[in-house]
């Protein structure tokens, strides 16, 4: 398909879990990134509902839309295609966002592209960077996925090269904030907090990162075992009667975690001869993990690109962004009945 102006201009929409993101970009150039959050009906369960994401998913969608061409100053049938989250994340929340590209691509005449969420992730970076580095590797940290990830051609495919093998980042923040009382989504509170805190305070663990744990699962992540010793060291100065110092251990948490994936994720690019390590979603906010990969990063000659907060959350933008580079590339269009497939595989980039 020819593409107009700058670019091809393509719609994104973005309901992989709590964020109804819609976004329009035209080549590189991010025209809107309108977003209607759920997270504040969340809070009180500590977690996403399933159920609760996907009818806000159904009442925000349609002012969302709106909003996001009122700011981009065009008219839907502008468009060149839409691209949409197609998977993984929550079944019910997918389905919402896929059903209503659907019906945009239909009513007016334009290709769809079912996208994967975590490539997406990885495309948004040219709208702040430009043009992604071919290779490098991608580090994409959220509440749902730990993966490290290299990247020759983000519209083609990726190799995976490791992944959490429990809980993600972004989840252990989220429980070890409801430890400490504080609000959720855990990763902003705890971010604050730690400000104020010590990083060597208390000697959290950092796993798989010595003995048989790293030669079996080298690029691998797990923080189960630093979310259980958060907890038990809360507890047992809760048995003793002492007062919980909240900021330093947000402080020495978050210290192991950044640790742990700076650590990694520079290990990869070394061992892969690669010079651009790129790093995506939620917990790609975090403060510390910002300072501690370009730390790391450049003593060993390594460049690290890293989106503005707002766009390492979930957004349209990203969908968007991606979908653009695929009519760019001339790479073919998704099918009509293209599914909502929540256990889409990072390998898979277009549905």
């Amino acid at each position: 398909m020819a593409a107009t102006g700058d670019g091809p201009l393509v719609l994104g929409i973005e309901t992989s879990c709590d964020e109804t993101g819609v976004g329009i970009v035209r080549g590189h150039t991010l025209l809107a990134d309108a977003i209607a959050s759920s997270v504040e009906e969340h809070a009180r369960f500590g977690g996403v509902v399933p159920e609760v994401a996907s009818r806000a998913h159904l009442e925000a969608m349609v002012p969302t839309i709106e909003r996001a061409c009122e700011s981009a100053g065009i008219k839907m049938y502008d468009v060149d295609a839409i691209a949409v989250t197609s998977g993984p994340g929550l079944a019910g929340a997918l389905l919402v966002g896929v059903a209503a590209a659907k019906a945009l691509a239909i009513g007016l005449g334009k290709p769809i592209y079912g996208v994967n969420h975590l490539a997406a992730h990885v495309a948004v970076d040219q709208l702040e960077h430009g043009p992604l580095p071919e290779p490098c590797i991608a580090m994409l940290v959220s509440g749902g996925h730990s993966s490290l990830l290299k990247v020759s051609d983000v519209t083609v495919g990726v190799d995976p090269l490791g992944a959490t093998i429990d809980d993600a980042a972004g989840e252990a923040f989220d429980k070890v904030a409801r430890l400490l009382g504080l609000p959720f989504p855990g990763g902003p509170y705890i971010d604050k907090a730690a400000r104020s805190g010590s990083s060597v305070a208390i000697d959290f663990p950092r796993g798989l990162t010595s003995g048989r744990d790293l030669e079996r699962h080298r690029f691998d992540f797990s923080f189960s075992g630093l979310k259980t010793a958060v907890a038990r060291w809360v507890e047992a100065r809760e048995r003793s009667g002492e007062p919980i110092p909240v900021e330093d251990v947000a402080a020495s948490f978050q210290e192991a975690v950044c640790d742990v994936l700076t650590r990694k994720a520079v290990d990869a690019a070394v061992v892969h001869g690669v010079d651009d390590i790129l790093i995506g979603g939620g917990v790609a906010a975090n403060s510390r993990l910002r300072v501690f990969a370009e730390e790391r990063a450049a003593a060993k000659g390594i460049r690290v690109r890293v989106p503005r907060p707002g766009l390492c959350t979930d957004n349209g933008a990203m969908v968007a962004a991606l979908g653009a580079e695929l009519v760019a590339r001339g790479r073919d269009a998704s099918d009509l009945d293209l599914p909502a497939d929540s256990s889409m595989p990072v390998t898979t980039v277009v549905a």
